[in-house]
């Protein structure tokens, strides 16, 4: 192990004895170390984007594009100079369009990625479940095939009962669901308490790998480095 290795291994070694002094209390010594955690976070978000986006996306074409070029670069110049009239309480009104903007095209790419990613997938994938051919390549047969269509149907209706926002409500009236909405909301509810033990269950697994990676480092670095010294 060469000196930038061990100089490496040993910053790692404080910075986790100061990650884990917060089991004994908040404490300065943790605060530092999630202060210089962000801000090298921080400074490595800026060094992409300054590499990534501005370099070659708008210093490029402004210096040496075309005409063309150089027209639809002053586009993102002036709505990021826009952007940080924000910093100005006076001026912070002329902001407002690059952030409609911003907030805009990231609610479309969110929402479209959701239905391409998520929604089209998982109704192709309900579909499959009773479709003859894709049964007959299931292994479990065509019984568990059918089983698993019919709690997935049910669960995603019976979760969609439980979410109703369509409703509209006149000032001093107390909405009332038909019976057969508010069964199916409470079935709908138990599927939804599952789904959120399974997303707990699977972050406390990441949770607990992380420490033990933690854990081994620290052991691993007290046998190569400390041990030798001690002995």
């Amino acid at each position: 192990m060469n000196l930038a290795d061990q100089i490496g291994a040993l910053l790692g070694f404080v910075f986790t004895l100061l990650v884990f002094s917060y089991l004994l209390g908040d404490n300065p010594l943790f605060r530092f170390t999630v202060h210089l955690f962000i801000g090298v976070a921080a400074g490595f978000a800026a060094i992409m984007a300054i590499n990534s986006v501005l370099l070659p996306h708008l210093a490029v074409p402004l210096l040496s594009g075309t005409a063309g070029e150089r027209l639809l670069a002053l586009v993102p110049l002036a709505l990021g100079g826009l952007l940080l009239a924000k910093v100005s309480p006076r001026l912070s009104s002329w902001g407002n369009l690059p952030m409609a903007y911003l907030v805009g095209v990231g609610a479309a790419v969110a929402i479209g990625g959701a239905i391409t990613g998520t929604l089209f997938p998982q109704v192709l994938a309900s579909i499959d479940l009773f479709d003859r051919e894709a049964i007959q390549a299931f292994e479990p047969g065509l019984a568990v095939s059918l089983m698993n269509g019919a709690v997935l149907i049910v669960g995603t209706i019976a979760s969609l009962a439980y979410f109703q926002f369509g409703i509209l409500t006149r000032p001093n009236q107390t909405y009332r669901p038909q019976a057969w909405i508010a069964s199916l909301g409470q079935i709908g509810q138990v599927f939804i308490a599952i789904a959120f033990g399974f997303i707990f269950a699977g972050v406390l697994s990441a949770a607990l790998v992380a420490l033990i990676e933690r854990l081994v480092f620290l052991v691993d670095f007290i046998e190569t480095i400390l041990l030798p010294w001690i002995t």
